[in-house]
Formats: C-alpha cells, structure tokens, sequence
C-alpha cells in the first residue's frame, strides 16, 4: 500500500471530512476522494461509507488508519535515528500554546533554542476550549494544552503527551481585603464573597463548583472573563476575588494583588506539550520540548525561591 495514501486516510479519520483533509494537504477534494478510493481498491475491503452528506470510516478504515500511524511513526522514528546519527535537528517546528503558557515559558525557551544551528521555531497563540486542544494537533507539531487535576480531555485520542509542569491556582485578593493576613484560604473562608469568574465551561469553573460543594455555600459570580489581564484588574479595583495561576498572573503592580493559596480542593493544573506520535519522534521537536521542559523547570524553582 502507497504510504502517502495511507497518510491520506489518517488525515480522513482525524479530520472527520474530505474538504478538510485537502485543505491541510493542499489537494482538492476530488484528488482525496480519488487517492481514497485507489487505497480501497489496494485494501480489497470498503474503507468508507456513506453518512449524510459526508463520509465515515468503516471499522475495517479505522483499523487501517490506526495502522497508518503506526507506519507515520516507524518511519518519523527512522528519520530521527539518522538525524540524531548526523547530530542534525535542523527544520521547522509549529507550535500553538495558550496565551499565559506562551507568556510564561516561550521568551525563554525561543532564546536558548536561537542557539541551535537551522532550527526555525514558529509561535503562535490561542486559547481554545479545554476539548479543543487536541484537534489542534492536526495543524501544529507542538501543542501546549492545561487540565486540572483528574481531567483528561486528551484520552483515547492516540496523542503524545509530555507533561510539562503543574501550576497552583491561588485565589486573587484585593489589597486591604479582610482575608490579606492569612497565610492561606479555605472554601469556608470565602463564604459570602463576589467571585470574578471565567465564561461557562472553562476549566476554572469546575474549581468554583468544587468551593461550592465543599463549603456548602453558593458562590456569586458578578463577571466572566476569559482574559486573565482582565480578571486581575477587577480584582485589584476591589469588585471581588479570583482564582489566579500562581506563576502567569500579571504581577506588574506589586501590592495590589495578592496571591494566597487555596486548601481544601484540588486547585492547580497539568501544562502539558500534546503531539501526534509521529511529530513526537522528530529530532526538531524533541529538542525543542527538552527546551520547554527546563524552562519550565526554571520557572518552577525561580517561584519556590521567592514564595
């Protein structure tokens, strides 16, 4: 079977549409759908099938383009192995990242990577929902992504994960709040308080829940924001409290944000890199997380220093 036709009915399982799949491989449709039907003819067996107006695998298309990944990640590992052979991690790595990951970790990570002779690392930022993420992975080779504890969003996807760090989420106080003494907070603490909040759905909200369940109270939320700058500027006019990540808050006006850390709920969350396996086994990208993860390192131990 031609190994570009297999690729081809990966791209298909991925992307669940023919326009989408010659989208990213700069086909058009009809070429994909011609491609599709040669590969069918080489299987012996229907790889697709009709749904509505579109096409789905069948379960023989399914285990072949699990099987396609497993051929794009033998051949990706087989590359790696001469490239680290030749001592080369040269050609360009995409990655996509979270506003506050990329605010936290690329500045330095791109500066130590400017040090590596042809390797070319494109930045770009988005910040999509939790179960989102991992479609990204289509179209970058690098995804950085967030949970919080005991989530998986990205399970049962196939996808590479390297966890990166894990980050508190304290809660954000006004100064001259009534709780500005204490050393930490509890959900008991906050009864009664204004909460700024994020938009339904966002990872935050289930953290809220959690305050909620435990300090049999219900919270009020006044606003939602998904901007994290805007959060922290309600906060420090005073119009109520937050959670706030411990290491990417904006922290440029000292004094009139304080951070205390929450006891009593799981409240942090996992940074991860998310990758297809292939695009895990390039020397390029490997260089590029070992970057990312001592940067990450670095940040870890600048705030534990300070804390």
């Amino acid at each position: 079977m031609d190994v570009q036709r297999l690729e081809l009915l990966r791209e298909l399982a991925e992307r669940r549409s023919i326009t989408e799949v010659a989208r990213a491989t700069h086909r058009t449709p009809s070429a994909v759908s011609q491609q599709l039907k040669v590969l069918e003819r080489e299987a012996g067996l229907p790889l697709t099938e009709r749904s509505g107006r579109g096409l789905i695998l069948t379960d023989a298309g399914r285990a072949l383009a699990r099987s396609a990944t497993d051929v794009a990640v033998a051949l990706a590992r087989a590359r790696a192995v001469w490239d680290e052979f030749r001592n080369d991690a040269t050609g360009e790595v995409s990655l996509v990242t979270f506003p506050t990951a990329g605010e936290m970790l690329l500045p330095g990570a791109l500066k130590n990577l400017a040090q590596v002779p042809g390797l070319v690392v494109n930045c770009t930022d988005k910040d999509p929902e939790l179960s989102d993420f991992p479609a990204l992975t289509a179209e970058y080779d690098i995804v950085l992504a967030y949970s919080l504890r005991g989530q998986l969003p990205w399970g049962g996807r196939g996808l590479t994960v390297v966890p990166l760090m894990t980050e508190p989420l304290d809660v954000g106080l006004p100064a001259g709040h009534r709780l500005a003494s204490r050393s930490w907070i509890t959900p008991a603490d906050v009864i009664g308080e204004t909460w700024i909040g994020a938009p339904d759905g966002y990872p935050f909200e289930r953290i809220l829940h959690q305050i909620e369940q435990t300090a049999g109270s219900q919270i009020t939320v006044a606003q939602q924001f998904a901007d994290l700058r805007v959060i922290e500027a309600f906060v420090m006019a005073g119009l109520g409290i937050a959670l706030v990540p411990r290491y990417t808050w904006g922290g440029d006006q000292p004094g009139k944000l304080l951070l205390k850390p929450l006891r009593g709920v799981d409240a942090e969350r996992q940074i991860v890199a998310l990758m297809r396996p292939d695009r895990a086994e390039r020397l390029a990208v490997r260089t590029v997380l070992e970057v990312l993860r001592t940067e990450a390192a670095r940040v870890q131990a600048q705030h534990a220093l300070t804390s």
